[in-house]
């Protein structure tokens, strides 16, 4: 039977700024639901708080008010050292730029998440090869990032975030700094990583014919949620 339980859940949640004595509203009372294996799309201008939301659904930020679950855990009363957990083991990241180690290859940057979560060097090896092979990386395994192209450094990218098996995962912008062509071959290669996983995956773009081959369209407006359109 596939799991219908929310991977995350945004109640009421809430992020304000202050600028000298004026107070600047970014979130005022989100709602958002993921669901297992879901795509969701959040299209808004720049500034309206995409970055902002998902620092807060990652928990890289305290929101003011309302509740973050994760994987059915509230998370508004959890100790630092727990919310870092919990982060390590049930989100990953994927960003505009890649932020993979030059000095590295391409298996040894995704092997090395796990290899701090504490699975054996040849484990890590083997899964990282892996999951880079279901990428279609299985021939710059041993490549450093500077002799991959953009669109091969972002897939890299997107391994590194699932290394972990994640239960969220967060993008922001991840095709943003790519072509056309090699942006529409990265967002197939994570939509499909997303549902062969059951990972749910939150995935802000300007891009509106990628956004519109998600399953689900989301824009904020207001400080709040709503269905794009």
């Amino acid at each position: 039977m596939r799991e219908t339980a929310p991977v995350l859940l945004l109640s009421g949640v809430e992020r304000r700024y202050t600028q000298g004595e004026a107070t600047l509203t970014i979130l005022a009372g989100v709602d958002l639901e993921l669901a297992p294996g879901e795509t969701v799309a959040l299209v808004a201008p720049s500034g309206a708080g995409k970055s902002t939301l998902l620092h807060i659904a990652g928990l890289l930020e305290h929101p003011d008010g309302g509740e973050i679950d994760i994987c059915g855990r509230p998370t508004s009363r959890l100790s630092d050292g727990d919310r870092t957990m919990l982060r390590r083991t049930q989100i990953g990241f994927v960003y505009q730029f890649h932020h993979l180690l030059p000095e590295f290859s391409a298996v040894e940057n995704v092997m090395l998440p796990q290899m701090i979560r504490g699975l054996p060097k040849t484990e890590a090896r083997r899964r990282s090869a892996e999951l880079l092979s279901y990428l279609g990386l299985e021939k710059r395994l041993i490549h450093r990032p500077a002799e991959l192209s953009g669109g091969e450094q972002q897939r890299v990218a997107i391994a590194r975030a699932v290394a972990n098996a994640p239960r969220l995962l967060l993008a922001d912008e991840p095709t943003g700094n790519l072509d056309p062509k090699t942006s529409d071959h990265v967002f197939n290669a994570l939509v499909q990583l997303v549902h062969a996983s059951g990972l749910a995956a939150l995935v802000a773009t300007h891009n509106l014919d990628l956004a519109a081959r998600m399953d689900r369209q989301v824009t904020l407006r207001d400080g709040r949620i709503e269905p794009l359109g």
